[in-house]
């Protein structure tokens, strides 16, 4: 495969961009090759400056729910540009917005959009301290909130901690007020949530895990966590950044059937354009300003081409509830053939599979929590990437991410990616 396009223009980034990425993951670091330059997409394929053609599995780390470039929003898109690109005052498309995630998540019953699922997260924190009075925020050992500095924490050298930075350039002070349990260990919540009772503002959790790769939540631990933030007061928040409209129109909430006091969305919602959004019960987002004295502003907030994008996508998805069923039997497919290979070769692999969202971990299992994800074999997982790529298939770059299926892998795609799975 003749990259050499690619290794150019990453020969030039490192010049002028840290890394010669804009995000770490892109830089293929921990597969152990240069990162492919892609030039366009669309439906289940992208290209890369090589004119290379890749089966993608990434699907911009999940936006693309539709495939890419979906004819009916590149047109709606393409007519709102006509328009202005932004205006930095109201427009009836916010309304209509925050309408369409009303009615697909009833527990929003009101939302602030927002351009990153970061900011989102970070507003969505900052409203939890001002309604309730109070500073502690607990979070799980692997579930990430994106980079704000408060959030950008591990557990330390116990499990039951105030968080460390795990980030250079956060000071300590940032992250004291963050307190870290163990993801599916409703026992680490307990002790921290008695030992600093009326103390804690919110519990924000990943309802299925996305960012130590897919590890989904056991029997009964959301609604634990619902119950014990009721017994202490506490707000409990479900970041919904990769789950929202991908598990189902109403997100993990309406999966499984527990609701959050409040959410984060981002990825679908902008319909693959800049766009996040936090909301929740109308009484605690009533106290951002200008109505109560919490401060959030954007010059960006609800920009007409990211709401544009976001709307048609979501009517789209709404239009066709059958989607999610299809998407659910794709990856089930998918999962299966990862077992097949496992079975066939005698490789230690471990499936973690949710609707449309899925990770083979090269590891015995079960994995269930960070540290078990941790003992992932990742020299295997290299492997395996290389492979895919090989084959024309694009997967994650990184053991401890997902792989995405998109409305417009098609059977035939799913059976060709079977294929390649199973050597």
């Amino acid at each position: 495969m003749n990259t050499s396009r690619s290794k150019e223009l990453f020969e030039k980034s490192r010049r002028r961009i840290p890394g010669g990425v804009n995000s770490p993951v892109r830089a293929f670091g921990s597969v152990g090759r240069t990162p492919l330059f892609i030039d366009h997409a669309k439906g289940s394929r992208i290209t890369d400056v090589d004119g290379n053609t890749f089966l993608d599995y990434v699907c911009s780390w999940g936006p693309g729910i539709l495939g890419h470039a979906h004819p009916t929003v590149i047109e709606a898109v393409r007519k709102a540009c006509m328009d202005g690109l932004t205006y930095g005052a109201p427009t009836e498309k916010e309304w209509k917005l925050a309408e369409l995630i009303h009615e697909a998540m009833g527990s929003v019953e009101k939302v602030r959009l927002v351009s990153s699922g970061t900011e989102a997260v970070m507003s969505a924190i900052r409203v939890a301290r001002g309604y309730t009075g109070r500073d502690l925020i607990l979070k799980f050992k692997g579930n990430y909130h994106g980079h704000s500095d408060g959030l950008l924490v591990k557990a330390g050298s116990a499990a039951l901690t105030t968080a460390v930075p795990d980030s250079s350039g956060v000071p300590a002070s940032y992250t004291q007020n963050t307190l870290v349990a163990l993801y599916n260990n409703p026992d680490s919540v307990e002790e921290l949530m008695e030992k600093y009772q009326n103390q804690v503002a919110a519990i924000i959790v990943e309802p299925v895990a996305a960012n130590m790769g897919v590890v989904l939540p056991e029997k009964g631990f959301l609604e634990f966590l619902r119950e014990i933030t009721v017994r202490y007061d506490t707000l409990l928040i479900f970041d919904e950044v990769i789950t929202g409209f991908r598990l189902g129109y109403g997100g993990a909430q309406e999966y499984f059937h527990v609701t959050p006091d409040l959410t984060t969305l981002g990825k679908i919602v902008g319909g693959g354009m800049p766009m996040a959004a936090y909301g929740g019960r109308a009484d605690i987002m009533d106290q951002v300003s200008p109505v109560g004295s919490v401060y959030q502003a954007g010059t960006l907030s609800g920009n007409p081409i990211a709401t544009t994008a976001g709307i048609v996508t979501l009517d789209i998805l709404k239009a066709h509830p059958e989607y999610y069923g299809e998407l659910e039997r794709k990856t089930k497919r998918l999962a299966a053939a990862f077992e097949e290979r496992s079975k066939k070769t005698g490789e230690a692999i471990w499936v973690n599979q949710i609707g449309s969202l899925l990770s083979a971990f090269f590891a015995p299992g079960p994995v269930r929590d960070y540290d078990s994800a941790a003992n992932s074999d990742t020299k295997a997982y290299g492997e395996y990437f290389g492979r895919m790529l090989e084959q024309g298939i694009y997967v994650a770059p990184s053991q401890f991410e997902a792989m995405f299926v998109s409305v417009a892998h098609t059977d035939e795609e799913i059976e060709e990616t079977c294929r390649a799975i199973c050597g």
